[in-house]
């Protein structure tokens, strides 16, 4: 797999080079990449835990010639002192992979101004993948996760099954590669996320006329507000492009006019004193930049939010404590 997204961006590795492991090697594109990096033969370090600065320091000490992130050690790493980042020698990077979890389009924009052509971006699952854009491809289209690689192909259909036309959002339907797959014990989830040679694991997304598949969101994670379907990911991308901002969840509290609202549950940087001054601050950036039917109606603070060691962030865990909190909804 790393080797045949390196070839597709005209990328070639050698023994020279050196791999950064920046996950635990538990998830499957962390463990692939860094197993195909040993049987090329290169150099393969590993971290005991992520940590942005320490990050920086390994890539300048052993010379690493490329890695695999997710967005949100990005957002880690730009959130780092200028001086930190001004003074850390990234020469060495080749290409830097990122995948896993949606990236917004300031983290991504701001990575390559800084980082510079390295940075590849994929798009796949455990089951199956996939598309593949580069930063140059990405710039000229902001926001999408690429096209198709060879052998792979992809299908935006609606809730009746039926393909949709470009730039129209649907349910991504991924084909099956040359051996199917189940899901453990769960033949109804099997069965349940098939259509033919098809499967899908639940995401949103529409192509362009160009083939470029851009993703929405999880359709588990659509929040919908008098009728009106409202993604998540397009407002956590608005948050996190403030400066106070850490890391941000957007979900959907129950509501008894509009069956939901939004909700931002925000973890604010630690220089940044958590009041209301800054809850006022970050409505006032949403209310100026998104639709007003997607502007949160609430942000709550918080002191941490459950990321898994990947970077996912399991919208579904900040729901159910959202909607079982005894905070009267705002009137």
């Amino acid at each position: 797999m790393y080797s045949e997204l390196l070839r597709l961006c005209g990328i070639s590795s050698s023994e020279d080079d050196v791999h950064l492991c920046t996950s635990p090697l538990y998830h499957t594109a962390v463990l692939a990449f860094a197993t195909d990096a040993l049987h090329g033969g290169q150099t393969v370090v590993v971290m005991d835990r992520w940590d942005a600065a320490g990050a920086l320091e390994l890539v300048a000490r052993h010379g690493v010639t490329n890695t695999h992130v997710v967005p949100t050690q990005f957002h880690r790493l730009l959130a780092l002192p200028d001086e930190v980042r001004e003074l850390a020698d990234i020469s060495s990077l080749r290409y830097v992979l990122h995948g896993a979890a949606p990236c917004s389009v300031d983290v991504k924009r701001r990575m390559i101004a800084w980082w510079g052509p390295v940075i590849v971006e994929y798009y796949g699952t455990t089951e199956g993948g996939g598309t593949v854009v580069t930063a140059a491809e990405w710039l000229e289209r902001p926001g999408t996760v690429g096209r198709t690689w060879p052998g792979a192909e992809i299908r935006i259909l609606d809730d009746d099954g039926c393909r949709v036309g470009n730039g129209t959002p649907g349910l991504v339907y991924i084909k099956l590669g040359s051996e199917p797959f189940e899901y453990h014990g769960d033949p109804d989830k099997t069965a349940g996320n098939r259509l033919g040679d098809f499967f899908t694991v639940g995401d949103i997304g529409y192509v362009d006329d160009e083939g470029y598949l851009f993703l929405c969101d999880r359709v588990a994670d659509v929040i919908i507000a008098g009728g009106v379907n409202i993604y998540p990911a397009e407002i956590e991308g608005v948050l996190l492009a403030h400066p106070a901002v850490a890391d941000v969840a957007v979900v959907g509290a129950l509501d008894e006019a509009l069956g939901e609202r939004v909700v931002a549950v925000v973890l604010p940087m630690p220089e940044r004193a958590a009041d209301p001054s800054l809850i006022a601050d970050l409505l006032a950036h949403c209310a100026g930049h998104l639709a007003r039917f997607k502007t949160p109606t609430e942000v709550r603070l918080v002191e941490s939010l459950p990321r898994d060691p990947n970077g996912k962030l399991p919208r579904r865990l900040v729901r159910e404590q959202v909607r079982a909190a005894t905070d009267p909804a705002p009137g």
